[in-house]
C-alpha cells in the first residue's frame, strides 16, 4: 500500500477498527467503512475524522470497488458485504495484518497484553512517551489503543519517533485467521497484566487462553523485555519459557517493581515503587482504584526500562486523564453521579466497583449491568458475577444481549444472578431493556448516589436516557 488507495473497513465502528481507519487516513489513503449500528465513542471519532460510515451493511457500500477491504474480526461468513467481496474477488485482509505490514516495520513494537487493563495501561504508556517527547523528540510515540485516551482525545497517533505502542488483543484476527491479533505484532517489549478465562466464544477453556499468551511470550526476542504482573500463577506459567529478561511488578515482596505505601484520597492514588528492593519513585495518579495503580506501575516500569527519564514518568502519571468508558463520569445531576464503564468480565466489574467505593466512601453504589460480552452472556462465570456485583449496594440487570445466539445450556440466566444476590442481602432486580431500568431506578435515586453503568456496548442508549430523566425530575421539582 505504498500509493494512495481507497480502503474500506467492514465493521469500522469496532474500537480498533476505527483507530486503524484513522491511521490509514493519516497515511494518505481514502478511507470508508460500514457497520450494522454505530455508537459512541467510535462513531463520534469517525465523524470528527470525516470518514464516511454506511449503515447497515450492503453491497452498495462497496461500489465502486475499493482497492482493499479490511474485514473486522466481528464479521462472519454470511455478512452481505463479505460475501460480495469474496464473489467479486476484491482484495481483502485483516486489521492486524495491516498494522504489521504498514506501521510496525522499522519501529520499536511495544505491546500491552492481558485479560484486563490493556486499554488503560496502553493509554498511560502513550502519555508517558508523549510527555517525554517534549524534551526528547525521538521518543514521540505512535500508538493504537482500543479506546479513546482522554489525554489525546483519540485512540491513535502516527509520529516520526521509533516507538509504536499497541494494545495486544487476544481475540481472534478474522474469519480466515483464527489466531489472536497480538500474534501479528512481534513485540520488542511486552507488558503482561493478567491471564484469565475470557472470550468463551473462541476459547474452550483457561488452558486454551494460556496457550495463546505462551505463544505471545515466545515472540519476544532475547534482547527484549517482559514486564509482568506478579500476583497471578497463570501469568507465571505463561512466562515459564521466555527467552528474554522478565521483570515482575505488583505488591509482592521481591518483585523487581514493588508497590508499597499505597493510599487513596477520593479519585487520587499515591504510592511508592521499589526497584529491585531500592527506593525508585513516588508516584501519584488522579484516577481511583488499586487496579489502576497496577496499570500505572506496569507502564512506568516498561517506559523506564526503555530509557524514558523518571521525571517524565512522574509528570505524565500525575496528569493522566483516563480513557473513555473507563470510570468515565457521564453526568452529575442533583448530586447523583452517573458512571460509564466498559467492564465486561467479573474481575473487571469487581475492580471497577471497588475503585468507586474507594473514591466515594459512604455513597450508595448502584451497579447497572448489561450482560453483553460473549463471555458474560454465558453461565461460565455466574457465581463469580454474583460475587463481583455484591460489592454494590443496589444491583440492576438487563436481559442478556441477543440471548437467542447463545445455546440454552450455555446461556447466563440473569434471574439466577438476581436470586443469588438477594440471598446475600443485596437488593437486585431484572428488567428487559434500558427504558424499564430508567423508569424503575430514576425515581429512587437520591443525592450522593453513584450509578455505575456496566456494558461493552451501547446499552440501548441508557447513558443518555437516565441523565435525561433525572434532569426532567429536577425541572419538575424546581
Amino acid at each position: 500500500m505504498q500509493d494512495s488507495k481507497h480502503i474500506h473497513l467492514i465493521g469500522i465502528c469496532g474500537t480498533a477498527m476505527a483507530s486503524i481507519a484513522g491511521l490509514l487516513q493519516l497515511k494518505g489513503h481514502r478511507v470508508t467503512g460500514s457497520d450494522q449500528a454505530a455508537y459512541p465513542p467510535m462513531s463520534d471519532l469517525l465523524a470528527h475524522l470525516q470518514i464516511p460510515v454506511s449503515e447497515p451493511f450492503a453491497e452498495a457500500n462497496l461500489q465502486p470497488h475499493p482497492d482493499l477491504v479490511i474485514v473486522g474480526n466481528a464479521i462472519s461468513r454470511g455478512n452481505v458485504e463479505l460475501e460480495y467481496v469474496l464473489d467479486q474477488h476484491i482484495p481483502f485482509t485483516s486489521m492486524a495484518a495491516v498494522i504489521h505490514d504498514e506501521f510496525l516495520r522499522g519501529r520499536e513494537s511495544l505491546v500491552v497484553a492481558g485479560t484486563h487493563g490493556k486499554t488503560t495501561t496502553t493509554s498511560m504508556l502513550a502519555w508517558i512517551y508523549a510527555v517525554a517527547a517534549r524534551k526528547h523528540p525521538e521518543l514521540a510515540p505512535s500508538f493504537l489503543i482500543g479506546g479513546v485516551a482522554e489525554n489525546f482525545a483519540t485512540s491513535f497517533q502516527l509520529q516520526d519517533g521509533k516507538p509504536f505502542l499497541l494494545e495486544g488483543d487476544e481475540y481472534d484476527t478474522a474469519f480466515f485467521d483464527k489466531g489472536p491479533k497480538f500474534m501479528h505484532y512481534f513485540p520488542d517489549a511486552l507488558i503482561l497484566t493478567h491471564v484469565e478465562f475470557d472470550h468463551a466464544d473462541i476459547y474452550k477453556d483457561l488452558d486454551a487462553v494460556k496457550t495463546a499468551f505462551k505463544r505471545l511470550v515466545n515472540l519476544v526476542p532475547r534482547r527484549g523485555r517482559i514486564v509482568a504482573f506478579d500476583g497471578a500463577p497463570n501469568v507465571t506459567e505463561c512466562l515459564s519459557r521466555a527467552f528474554c529478561n522478565v521483570e515482575r511488578y505488583g505488591f509482592e515482596s521481591g518483585s523487581m517493581w514493588q508497590i508499597v505505601g499505597l493510599t487513596h484520597s477520593g479519585n487520587q492514588s499515591e504510592w511508592k515503587v521499589l526497584r529491585a528492593g531500592q527506593p525508585w519513585a513516588e508516584l501519584m495518579l488522579p484516577v481511583a482504584g488499586a487496579h489502576n495503580v497496577l496499570n500505572a506501575t506496569a507502564a512506568a516500569a516498561l517506559a523506564a526500562g526503555q530509557g524514558v527519564p523518571l521525571d517524565c514518568i512522574i509528570e505524565a502519571l500525575s496528569t493522566f486523564r483516563s480513557v473513555k468508558r473507563r470510570l468515565e463520569v457521564k453526568a452529575v445531576i442533583d448530586g447523583i453521579t452517573i458512571i460509564d464503564d466498559f467492564a465486561h468480565h467479573p474481575t473487571a466489574i469487581r475492580e471497577t466497583l471497588r475503585a468507586l467505593r474507594e473514591a466515594n466512601p459512604g455513597a450508595r453504589l448502584w451497579a447497572v449491568l448489561e450482560p453483553r460480552s460473549n463471555t458474560l452472556r454465558r453461565n461460565v462465570f455466574e457465581q463469580e458475577l454474583i460475587d463481583s456485583l455484591a460489592t454494590a449496594d443496589e444491583v440492576v440487570l438487563a436481559g442478556v444481549f441477543k440471548m437467542e445466539n447463545i445455546p440454552e445450556a450455555e446461556r447466563l440466566h440473569p434471574e439466577s444472578v438476581v436470586r443469588g444476590l438477594n440471598v446475600r442481602g443485596i437488593p437486585a432486580e431484572l428488567h428487559t431493556h434500558a427504558d424499564e431500568i430508567v423508569a424503575s431506578i430514576a425515581p429512587r435515586l437520591r443525592s450522593g448516589d453513584v450509578v455505575a453503568i456496566l456494558s461493552n456496548g451501547g446499552f440501548d442508549g441508557i447513558y443518555e436516557k437516565l441523565p435525561q430523566q433525572l434532569r426532567a425530575r429536577v425541572t419538575v421539582k424546581a
